[in-house]
C-alpha cells in the first residue's frame, strides 16, 4: 500500500473530476463508495494497480495498492486535473456563466492511459449507451483481473494489450459486440504501445485516426481522458448538436452549427461541451428514444 496527500488551489469537485472516467452506474473499473471515496483501477506502465481518492478541504488523499500503485499516485494530481488551464476561457453565453458559477470545481484531468479510453469509446460507436455499457462490464467481469488492494467486490483491472487482441468471436458476441467494433479494439491493441506513446492531444489525434474504425468522434472522448483535451469536442455525438444548440442559439443545429457556435470558444470548447451537459438545455424530443438492440440474439 502507498499514500500519497495533494492540496490544491481553488474550488474541485473531485467526483465532477472524475466521472468522464465511469461507464456506468456498474463499472467495473469505478467505484464510489458510502463514505464519499472514490475507487478506480488502472493498468498503467507497471502494471495493474487499484486507486481510492477521498479529499475535502482542498485536501486530497490517494491510497493505492497493487504494482502498478506508485505510479498512480505520482500522476493523481493530473489526473485531478493540475494541468488544466482554464484562464483563457471566458463564458460569454448566460447559459455558460450560471453553468460555471454553479460547478466552479470543473476541471479536466488526464489518465495518461489511452488505450484503456479507447476501448469503451469504440464500444460507444453508433449503439446506445445502455448496450456499450453492458458489454464493457461484461467484458471486464469475463477478461479483467481482480482489483489489487481492498477494493470493492467485483471491481476488475483493464485487461492488457494481447488479451484484447486475443478474445475469441464467441465472447465478443455474448458481450453483444458485432465484428466491426471487436475488429476495431483488437486492431487497437496491436498498436497500443504507439499510442501510449503519443506525446501530445495532437499526435494522438494523428494515431487514432490512423487506425481502421476510428474516427473524429472517438478520437476526441479518447483525448478528453487520456490527455485532458480541453478542446476535443466530439463531432459526431448523437445529442451534443441539439445540446450546444438549443443552448447557446435556441434552435437545432447539425455538427456543423455546433462548431460555428464553440468557435468563439476554441481552445476551450470540450471545457463548453461539458458545462453545457451540466446545465444547458435539450430541445423537446420529436420521437421515440433509439432502441436498445441485443446483438446477443442476431
Amino acid at each position: 500500500m502507498r499514500e500519497r496527500s495533494w492540496r490544491w488551489e481553488g474550488p474541485l469537485d473531485l467526483e465532477l473530476v472524475l466521472l468522464p472516467h465511469r461507464r456506468g452506474t456498474w463499472d467495473p473499473a469505478w467505484r464510489r463508495t458510502p463514505d464519499g471515496a472514490v475507487w478506480r483501477t488502472c493498468r498503467t506502465p507497471d502494471g495493474p494497480g487499484t486507486l481510492r481518492i477521498a479529499g475535502g478541504g482542498g485536501r486530497a488523499v490517494g491510497t493505492a495498492w497493487g504494482p502498478g500503485a506508485e505510479w498512480l499516485l505520482e500522476t493523481l494530481p493530473a489526473l485531478l486535473g493540475s494541468g488544466d488551464d482554464a484562464s483563457g476561457f471566458t463564458p460569454g453565453h448566460a447559459v455558460l456563466r450560471e453553468a460555471a458559477r454553479r460547478h466552479p470545481g470543473l476541471r479536466i484531468g488526464r489518465t495518461f492511459r489511452v488505450l484503456e479510453a479507447l476501448v469503451p469509446a469504440v464500444l460507444e460507436q453508433k449503439v446506445v449507451l445502455a448496450e456499450a455499457r453492458r458489454a464493457w462490464r461484461w467484458l471486464l467481469l469475463r477478461y479483467g483481473e481482480p482489483a489489487p488492494g481492498p477494493a470493492p467486490e467485483g471491481m476488475r483491472v483493464f485487461p492488457a494489450p494481447e488479451v484484447w487482441w486475443s478474445i475469441p468471436s464467441w465472447d465478443w458476441h455474448r458481450a453483444g459486440v458485432e465484428a466491426v467494433r471487436a475488429r476495431t479494439v483488437a486492431n487497437a491493441a496491436r498498436h497500443a504501445a504507439k499510442l501510449e506513446g503519443a506525446e501530445g492531444s495532437a499526435e494522438a489525434d494523428r494515431l487514432l485516426r490512423a487506425l481502421p474504425g476510428v474516427g473524429v468522434w472517438t478520437s476526441a472522448e479518447v483525448r478528453q481522458r487520456s490527455h485532458g483535451d480541453p478542446d476535443a469536442v466530439s463531432v459526431g455525438d448523437y445529442h451534443l448538436p441539439s445540446l450546444v444548440g438549443w443552448s447557446l442559439a435556441g434552435e437545432r443545429v447539425d455538427d456543423e452549427g455546433m462548431l460555428r457556435l464553440l468557435a468563439p470558444y476554441r481552445g476551450h470548447r470540450h471545457r463548453v461541451s461539458r458545462l453545457l451537459r451540466l446545465g444547458g438545455a435539450r430541445p423537446p424530443a420529436r420521437g421515440p428514444r433509439r432502441p436498445v438492440r441485443d446483438y446477443r440474439s442476431f
